[in-house]
């Protein structure tokens, strides 16, 4: 699933390639036809990130949430600029970009594609090989000869102007709301840092981890308490922090869960910065570039499991907790 690194940068495209521009809406599938003329013949006004959802503005106070879920997915395609998040990672945008960022290539022109041969910029947000299936599909029918590409597969809503176009596939949650509506979800929600870093907001998350009796491991993916952890950010962030996942929120000390919140703040700025999950720190030159090209040199515990912990020795134990895969170090984590 997404975390809120990428649907941050996902937001910044829509900032760089759609707001300000009328939008012709619609939905091939059928299933968002009400919605789509509604939005259709808008221009859009702004795009929002809140965590691991995002919020799509248009005129006539009309908002458009989408939530990509598991399966979800904004492919792209047309005339695309990149700002200077995306260019910073020479393009390559993704649901978690696991396979990593090369950086010096021989040939600086070329466009980093992944293991699937994909160009991130065109398909953002899906599990890989999803994508790599929509991607071969669309390829084989279409190819982008002619703009806009007819859709492929089942598209919910299809985002249109006169030079890009934003096919989304297999959302958990996409409906038009008013503005009272958006804040009502937002409302919902737990303090996002790049959206609000101040100290009300870490008074927020503090206040709510230390009177809850249930773990840590599970607090910081509940995304009522804090926005945008997912699985890989949770693992490393605990590690960070040298705290057992299972400790109850009440019993983490007041300076430990601050800590936490401003950690969260530094790593989810790097995330949208470089498009990566990089959660070592301190790492520099050619230990930079391997951190950004490959998963296993920019991860303390994350999908380590029965792996030496880089710091005692001790092999990083997995279990699941809360359907999900949890790494550890009992040991630095004890």
């Amino acid at each position: 699933m997404p975390e809120g690194h990428s649907v941050h940068r996902i937001t910044r495209q829509f900032e760089r390639n759609f707001v300000g521009h009328v939008v012709h809406a619609s939905s091939p599938q059928g299933r968002f036809a009400e919605g789509a003329a509604d939005l259709d013949g808008r221009r859009m006004t702004d795009a929002r990130a809140v965590g691991k959802q995002m919020f799509l503005g248009f005129e006539g106070d009309r908002w458009l949430r989408v939530h990509l879920g598991m399966y979800g997915a904004w492919d792209f395609a047309g005339d695309i600029l990149m700002d200077a998040t995306i260019a910073s990672s020479n393009g390559r945008m993704g649901q978690t970009n696991q396979k990593g960022t090369f950086l010096d290539s021989p040939n600086p022109d070329a466009v980093v594609l992944d293991s699937a041969g994909e160009n991130s910029l065109t398909s953002i947000g899906a599990p890989r090989r999803t994508r790599l299936r929509m991607s071969e599909s669309e390829k084989e029918q279409n190819g982008f000869e002619t703009f806009p590409p007819e859709p492929v597969g089942q598209v919910r809503v299809r985002l249109l102007t006169e030079r890009v176009v934003a096919d989304l596939r297999g959302p958990t949650a996409c409906e038009v709301l008013d503005p009272a509506q958006v804040e009502q979800v937002v409302a919902r929600l737990g303090p996002d840092p790049l959206l609000d870093d101040g100290p009300d907001a870490e008074e927020r998350f503090t206040s709510v981890v230390r009177r809850k009796p249930t773990p840590i491991g599970l607090l910081l993916m509940d995304q009522n308490v804090v926005s945008g952890i997912g699985n890989v950010y949770r693992a490393e962030l605990l590690f960070r922090a040298r705290l057992n996942p299972h400790t109850p929120g009440r019993l983490v000390p007041d300076e430990t869960v601050r800590e936490l919140w401003r950690d969260w703040s530094r790593l989810l700025r790097i995330g949208v910065e470089t498009g990566q999950m990089m959660t070592m720190d301190g790492l520099e030159g050619e230990a930079w570039r391997a951190a950004m090209a490959n998963r296993d040199d920019r991860h303390w515990v994350y999908k380590r499991e029965g792996l030496p912990c880089r710091v005692c020795g001790t092999n990083i134990a997995l279990e699941e907790m809360g359907a999900r895969k949890l790494y550890w170090c009992p040991n630095c984590q004890a």
